[in-house]
C-alpha cells in the first residue's frame, strides 16, 4: 500500500463513520410521515371551507396579537430606559443614554431578523 492511500483510507473510514446514518433515515422517515400528515389535514380543509377560513383568521388574529406583544414590550422598555435615565446623577446620564441606545439598537434588530 503507497503512502497516499495509508493517509486516505484512515481518513474515509473517519468521515464515513462520523455519519451517523440511523439518525438520517430516521429523520428522513419522520419527515415522510409530517407530509403525509399535512396532505391530509390539507385534503380535509379542502373539504371544509368554512374550517380553513377560521384557521386563517386565528392564525391572522395571532400574529396580530403578538405584534402587539412586540409593541407593548418596546413600550415598557422605553418607558424603564426614561425612568433610569431620570434616576440617574445628571453627569452620568449622557453615558447611561448613550449605552441605553446601543442595547436597544441591538436588541430591536435581533426582534426584527427574528420576525421577518
Amino acid at each position: 500500500m503507497s503512502e497516499i492511500e495509508e493517509r486516505i483510507i484512515p481518513l474515509m473510514k473517519n468521515i464515513v463513520g462520523g455519519i451517523d446514518t440511523e439518525n438520517i433515515v430516521m429523520d428522513a422517515a419522520k419527515d415522510l410521515v409530517k407530509d403525509e400528515i399535512k396532505v391530509y389535514i390539507r385534503q380535509k380543509l379542502d373539504e371544509m371551507p368554512e374550517l380553513k377560513q377560521e384557521i386563517k383568521s386565528s392564525v391572522e388574529d395571532y400574529l396580530g396579537a403578538k405584534v402587539k406583544e412586540y409593541l407593548a414590550t418596546i413600550k415598557l422598555a422605553k418607558t424603564m430606559a426614561k425612568l433610569g435615565i431620570h434616576a440617574v446623577p445628571g453627569h452620568l446620564r449622557a453615558e447611561l443614554t448613550k449605552e441605553l441606545t446601543e442595547i436597544f439598537e441591538k436588541e430591536i434588530s435581533q426582534i426584527i431578523e427574528k420576525t421577518i
